[in-house]
């Protein structure tokens, strides 16, 4: 069970803070249920209602600055992850954004960058379906590494930039 003030991570929708943990006074809600308010981290006004005991719905802690310091180093290492028909990768992309996995994510950020790089190289421009889930891995890692490291997506960009110039990813 979480705590108020913990910081979880819904995949495919993003970082968001425990505010309270609540029996929701709704018609149709079980009023024995315990739920979850959540706020997302980057937006304030929003709030979604989480059941404390629902397995349906996946949440997972967020990484802590120990575990996001280690990543961030572990990144040339990572794996990139590559399909070559068109279709079964789009469908590998959907799959790794709503698991929400970071090494996943950062496989899938290397291989994006790398068929970019290759596109641009060639003359030809990134594809928009690439481009969508480039920018959508990027902004679920860089939110939860921004909050487990205290830090702007600015300036996660540039400690992962950093990370990788061995690997040239960035």
């Amino acid at each position: 069970m979480f705590q108020i003030g913990d910081y979880v991570v819904k995949p495919a929708t993003g970082v968001w803070r425990v505010e309270n943990i609540l029996h929701l006074d709704l018609s149709k809600a079980d009023k024995n249920r315990l739920y979850y308010l959540l706020i997302p981290s980057d937006h304030a006004g929003e709030k979604i209602y989480v059941p404390v005991d629902s397995s349906a719905i996946k949440i997972r802690k967020a990484m802590t600055k120990e575990e996001a310091e280690a990543l961030i180093r572990k990144i040339p290492q990572i794996e990139e992850t590559w399909i070559r028909n068109d279709k079964e990768r789009e469908q590998q992309y959907k799959t790794v954004i709503r698991s929400g996995e970071p090494e996943s994510l950062i496989g899938m950020i290397k291989s994006l960058y790398l068929r970019k790089k290759r596109r641009l190289e060639s003359g030809k421009k990134n594809t928009t379906i690439d481009e969508h889930y480039y920018r959508q891995a990027e902004n679920q890692l860089y939110a939860e590494l921004g909050i487990a490291l205290g830090k702007n997506q600015e300036d996660v960009f540039g400690l992962i930039a950093e990370a990788c110039r061995a690997w040239l990813c960035l």
